[in-house]
């Protein structure tokens, strides 16, 4: 059986497709990958897809590790905190300035340590003998080369391994050098991807970092925190455009172009709103429940997304001045981009974009593909959990396994001083109003039916969507990136926007658009030839006894 899209291509039955990839696995394995992978239907509120689950070994996946997660996602973007890596070089490189996060040029009051790498550079001597007194002497030096804010400590497979307790060592210099020094046991190992880093980063956050300045000045009038969103070419310099000239004051954002300096403060706001519901929904919850903040989800990647959610922002804080504002920016951005999407449009309609990227990213850009009548056709996450995909509805029936288990639960109370019942209130209020607060719809419920929803996807599963299905544009990360391509396929990378950017909103909408009409509408991906076409390749075979 087949289909057909507005394209007028042939469009594999997606039920027989999924067939067709488990045949290649053995039988044990493909019974699991089997719940990995569903037939979107999205008036199916039943359906149930396996995530966050370790990746099968010998399958090559897109995800990270633990340390990446916590380090290069969510401490990287950060300027003014020394982030030592307590392991060898490799992992320091690793997570040094791959996601492109950008960031507000250093002054005297506002250094910038984002481009350095600090490593303890453990050699195979201090893996046997222990590296602890190594990791003192690198805070040190540390201390006294930059004199920073806060010092943070990332500790990688081989530590934890060892037994270093970096947790000691940064209480030991904290005290002595009098600045505030943390650490995180994120080795790489800890959990079945970069998502326990996350986890890890904001319970640490939460716990050593927010609320400890308590003798800032109010920052204005309406004030807000912005979580998961990371500044990857730019995005956060144009939302902090519109947040300034609806007279909302951004306090934080969690934590592109973000400062220590700001998250020690964090508490003292009205609203957080959340961007990547997976890498930062941990600290929102927690905020709530210790200071009052409501929070609710964002989107800002796509024009009428980012249009809804301003106004969603303006709509809580309730003021008149707020909201003309809002509208004015949103009336005068929509012509501009309106003016771009007539012109790019008529070009790509029609056209079928597949994606499978981190965070809440494979979601939020089927928006902007939307916006130019390009259907995305299957789409997954690399690190996801059910109730990105399903919706937080289903957070009660997640099971906690092992891997769960090895993330610390932080036990939150009420601060009896910074705690805001003024907040509960109109929490309460608007919410009598039929106002949305700490919700998530999740991805498949806005997919169309009989789309692909796969999680953790392989390299065999991305080459045989590839070959079946033939997608116009696959976006994913550097790690497909060429291999996609060499299927002549363009692929887009959504990680780091393969240095263009931003994407975000109204101006993010434009770029993207422009963007797609340059690489959907050129001949150059039907000229490329992949060299296993004509060339022999090795073929293999799995054996069950």
């Amino acid at each position: 059986m087949i289909s057909k899209n507005k394209n007028k291509k042939h469009v594999p039955n997606p039920e027989e497709f999924k067939e067709e990839l488990l045949k290649k696995y053995p039988l044990k394995v493909a019974k699991k990958r089997a719940k990995g992978i569903l037939v979107n239907d999205p008036k199916d509120t039943g359906m149930e897809i396996q995530a966050n689950v370790r990746t099968i070994p010998g399958i090559i996946t897109q995800r990270g590790c633990t340390y990446a997660g916590c380090k290069g996602v969510i401490l990287g973007p950060t300027r003014d905190v020394v982030n030592i890596v307590h392991g060898p070089i490799g992992c320091s490189f690793y997570a040094w300035l791959t996601r492109r996060n950008q960031t507000k040029p250093p002054t005297a009051q506002d250094p910038n340590y984002i481009p350095y790498s600090f490593s303890t550079d453990m050699q195979d001597s201090n893996i046997v003998f222990g590296g602890e007194k190594k990791l003192k002497d690198a805070i040190q030096d540390a201390w006294d080369l930059f004199k920073p804010r806060s010092i943070a400590v990332f500790s990688t497979c081989p530590i934890g391994l060892i037994g270093d307790d970096i947790h000691a060592v940064c209480r030991e210099k904290k005290a002595e050098l009098g600045i505030n020094i943390f650490g995180f046991s994120c080795e790489g190992y800890k959990g079945v991807s970069q998502s326990a880093g996350h986890h890890i980063a904001n319970n640490k956050i939460f716990s050593d970092v927010i609320g400890i300045d308590l003798t800032l000045p109010r920052a204005g009038k309406f004030v807000i925190n912005m979580m998961g969103e990371y500044n990857i070419g730019g995005d956060s310099f144009a939302l902090e455009s519109y947040f300034e000239e609806m007279g909302v004051t951004l306090k934080a954002t969690f934590s592109g172009n973000s400062t220590i300096e700001s998250y020690e403060s964090a508490h003292d706001v009205d609203l957080n709103i959340v961007m990547c519901h997976r890498s930062i929904n941990y600290i929102a919850e927690m905020m709530e429940k210790k200071y009052g903040i409501p929070w609710f989800k964002v989107n800002f990647i796509g024009a009428q997304a980012t249009a809804k959610s301003l106004r969603r922002i303006a709509e809580y804080f309730g003021d008149e001045e707020v909201m003309a504002k809002t509208e004015a920016l949103i009336a005068r951005e929509l012509e501009s981009v309106k003016a771009v999407a007539n012109k790019v449009k008529p070009l790509v309609q029609g056209k079928t974009a597949m994606m499978f990227v981190g965070g809440s990213r494979a979601h939020h850009y089927q928006e902007l593909f939307r916006e130019l009548g390009i259907e995305t056709i299957a789409a997954g996450y690399e690190f996801a959990h059910r109730d990105d995909y399903e919706g937080r509805r289903v957070i009660p029936d997640i099971k906690i396994d092992a891997d769960s288990r090895n993330i610390e639960e932080l036990k939150v109370v009420k601060d009896k001083v910074s705690f805001k019942d003024s907040l509960v209130e109109k929490k309460k209020a608007l919410k009598d109003k039929n106002f949305e607060f700490e919700n998530y719809e999740g991805m498949m419920p806005e997919m169309s039916k009989n789309s692909l929803v796969i999680d953790d996807i392989s390299h065999w599963e991305s080459e045989l969507l590839i070959e079946k299905y033939k997608p116009d544009i696959f976006c994913a990360g550097i790690k497909e990136k060429y291999v996609v391509q060499k299927n002549g396929i363009p692929l887009k990378q959504l990680h780091s926007y393969d240095y263009g950017g931003p994407y975000a909103g109204f101006v993010g909408a434009i770029n993207f658009y422009n963007e797609m009409e340059r690489m959907l509408c050129t001949d150059i991906w039907k000229m490329i030839d992949a060299p296993w076409k004509n060339e022999p390749v090795c073929v293999g075979s799995v054996v069950e006894e």
